[in-house]
């Protein structure tokens, strides 16, 4: 009796989750799938040659044939998005949470904050490379923490100040310390904000790590690789890097949404509320 108490419960409940990730999922894939074959019908109906646009069976069996040197690369480029990110998030947040604590400041640096943000990442990435030097990774780290640094800066300055004058009122009635205020009320409030600034943070950190290897790195890298085998018209091999950079940008972003999940809950919940 106990067991079957136990087991009925739980088996709805289990459909119910993977008929709704399906839901969730089904289109996405559906339109991959059908992308991927329409490509390559494109290819093969119209005779196009593998330099103008390689079919992706092709460049399936590059990724196959060349799966080490390509994870190589891969895992060389990773480093440099993940000491980025770090690099840029941090000092965003830091940047953040003073420029929101005084009024004065933020009213001055936002509008100079918003406009570096509209600077092209190719003017960084030679001036980078020679600040840091054009065959070290910190240089393709920096190049992302710049870009990143602005969206999370300007988002965790809207999170922490779009706090409820309602609950803040309710804080100061209690006597609550500014500390005690940004940790129960305004954290809470532009974490929504963070990790949507996270997540346009990994894409951004990935482009420019691999744009900043176009003008210079280690042929040990996914950027060095797309340029040199581009130049020797091997452009099986050189979308095969993309399927790998794209894959860096997918799997990162796939992390921060996890770790949102795990993190803050509610602002999973007030996505789906919202959608």
């Amino acid at each position: 009796m106990t067991s079957g108490a136990v087991v009925g419960p739980v088996a709805p409940k289990r459909g119910w989750s993977l008929g709704a990730q399906a839901r969730e999922w089904g289109p996405a894939i559906a339109v991959f799938l059908g992308a991927l074959m329409a490509w390559e019908l494109l290819v093969r109906v119209l005779g196009l040659k593998q330099f103008i646009l390689p079919s992706p069976l092709a460049i399936a069996s590059a990724v196959v044939a060349y799966f080490p040197e390509l994870f190589s690369a891969t895992t060389y480029t990773l480093v440099e998005i993940l000491l980025g990110l770090a690099i840029g998030v941090i000092a965003g947040l830091v940047a953040g949470v003073v420029t929101a604590r005084f009024g004065a400041f933020r009213e001055s640096i936002l509008p100079f904050a918003i406009a570096a943000n509209s600077i092209p990442i190719i003017a960084f990435a030679p001036i980078f490379n020679n600040w840091f030097g054009i065959d070290k990774q910190l240089s393709k780290a920096m190049i992302a923490a710049v870009i990143c640094f602005f969206p999370v800066m300007i988002n965790t300055v809207r999170g922490l100040t779009s706090a409820s004058p309602a609950a803040l009122e309710l804080m100061r009635s209690y006597a609550a310390t500014d500390r005690d205020v940004l940790r129960k009320v305004r954290i809470p409030t532009a974490m929504p904000f963070i990790f949507t600034a996270l997540r346009v943070a990994t894409t951004l950190a990935t482009v420019g790590a691999i744009i900043g290897e176009y003008f210079g790195a280690p042929k040990v890298s996914l950027g060095q690789y797309i340029v040199t085998y581009s130049s020797y018209l091997n452009f099986e091999r050189s979308w095969s890097a993309i399927v790998f950079a794209c894959a860096l940008g997918i799997g990162l972003y796939i992390t921060v949404v996890l770790l949102e999940r795990a993190v803050a809950p509610w602002t999973s919940d007030r996505n789906a509320g919202a959608g």
